[in-house]
């Protein structure tokens, strides 16, 4: 599982929070904690309730409705959630006071490990929803407006994903020319570090003529990018057009010949899925870009073996190197959990020299952190905080490096990139490169939509700064 996170639609102080004018469409506001799975869950969700007569929005003071799509494997995820609805409490009172109606709603990782807990400690929360049932949405918010608190947790025996109403193309053109589309849920490797199966469930994976489907309505909305994602994507497989089981690879190919698709990508893989064709991908289909996030975790086989990885170091290294020789300008980025229990300064060490053999693009690295329910929970031996911090900011400062040499490396050459939106300064509009890095670029270079070719002239902090070549 992807450890990258992110926070978006940050809520803010109650008292700011002015109800919506009488007589206006309802309106629903999302917050997204956590990886991009939980950002297409919620594209996803307010699509589901647009049927139900919900606007989104992204100010909370219109919204009628709140739902926190939540993430639990940032540390004390749970309690920040619960922190989070102290404050939404507080104006779903002063709503009731002036006689109007707010709903609240907690979605995903934490909402499926905490249930009907989340409800006792909140009474203000009106339903909790996991990631299985969004598609029941509307049913539930039905409930919920005749009197009821909705705990929807139980895995959908249905495919949620057939259910799920699409979303119309001028809410596609407004989500901008790259998109996310989920292709495969939930994971069977049970890593003792995380919770991913036992909030996600299984791995399933979803029917080739559904991706294909809905691949074919983004393009046609003027999206050229598509990042397919899956907890471990790389182990996609589903009956094919020509009546064959496929893998990722082979889906990769029938996707690109989508017209204006332009740019495909994939996240977040496992090492032990990564096959033949898969890499033949990478070397054989030009709209594949040449990035690839494949998480190690750690490079010792010890705590490898005690994370249940099931791969060795070695063997990471050997499989980088196959996909290197396929695809020579490929950029690598990984995930890293440093102070795993058990975890000595030679296993340490033994991490470090991984990465200093691979020279990551760009990585993830995170303190472990215990997750009720896990078995890492319960192993002894854990590292004292203060060792963790310290090795932590060794790796960190590693990687940083690697990755600004990375970005380095690339001034000078001509690129591909995709105009994405406009610039924070004006003047400037933002790309992306094919190694995931944002661009930034005249306005006057093109349009939102084109991919141009660009010349690099500097590196920023964390982008690239292009003149037009």
């Amino acid at each position: 599982m992807d450890l990258n996170t992110i926070e978006r639609d940050d809520i803010g102080p109650a008292a700011d929070s002015a109800p919506a004018p009488a007589g206006t469409a309802k309106k629903v506001f999302v917050k997204t904690y956590g990886c991009q799975m939980n950002v297409y869950d919620s594209q996803r969700m307010t699509d589901a309730l647009a049927a139900d007569g919900y606007v989104a929005t992204d100010a909370i003071a219109e919204a009628d409705l709140v739902l926190l799509n939540t993430c639990h494997i940032r540390e004390k995820a749970a309690e920040k959630v619960y922190s989070e609805l102290g404050r939404i409490r507080d104006m779903k009172a002063e709503r009731a006071a002036a006689g109007r109606e707010l709903l609240i709603g907690v979605a995903g990782c934490v909402a499926q490990a905490e249930g009907a807990e989340i409800i006792r400690r909140s009474p203000a929360v009106d339903l909790v929803i996991g990631p299985q049932t969004y598609h029941r949405l509307p049913d539930v918010l039905a409930r919920v407006r005749g009197g009821e608190k909705i705990v929807e947790t139980d895995y959908a025996v249905e495919d949620k994903f057939e259910h799920l109403p699409q979303p119309k193309r001028a809410e596609v053109i407004k989500r901008g020319v790259t998109a996310f589309l989920t292709v495969q849920e939930g994971c069977d490797k049970f890593c003792t570090f995380c919770v991913v199966p036992y909030t996600r469930g299984s791995e399933v994976s979803r029917p080739v003529a559904q991706i294909v489907a809905e691949a074919e309505r983004l393009a046609e909305a003027g999206v050229r990018e598509v990042t397919l994602l899956g907890q471990n994507v790389n182990a996609w497989h589903g009956l094919g057009e020509d009546g064959s089981e496929w893998g990722l690879g082979r889906l990769l190919f029938r996707l690109a010949e989508i017209p204006g698709l332009a740019r495909l990508r994939y996240t977040t893989s496992h090492p032990r899925d990564m096959d033949d064709e898969l890499i033949s991908a990478h070397r054989d289909l030009p709209a594949l870009m040449p990035y690839l996030h494949l998480p190690v975790q750690s490079g010792s086989d010890r705590i490898l073996k005690a994370m249940n990885r099931r791969h060795t170091a070695s063997d990471y290294l050997a499989l980088i190197e196959r996909i290197r020789a396929a695809r020579n300008d490929i950029a690598l980025s990984g995930d890293f959990i440093v102070g795993f229990p058990g975890e000595t300064e030679a296993d340490f060490e033994a991490t470090m020299e991984l990465v200093r053999q691979v020279n990551y693009a760009s990585a993830f690295s995170f303190k472990y952190s215990p997750r009720p329910g896990t078995p890492g929970a319960e192993m002894t031996d854990h590292v004292p905080e203060a060792v963790k911090d310290e090795r932590l900011q060794r790796l960190q400062a590693l990687l940083l490096k690697q990755q600004q040499d990375f970005g380095t490396s690339l001034v000078g050459r001509t690129i591909g990139t995709l105009i994405e939106k406009p610039g924070r300064q004006a003047g400037q509009k933002v790309g992306r490169s094919p190694w995931l890095q944002p661009v930034i670029v005249d306005e006057k270079a093109g349009e939102i939509g084109d991919i141009i070719q660009v010349r690099i002239t500097r590196t920023g902090y964390n982008s690239l700064f292009a003149e037009l070549a």
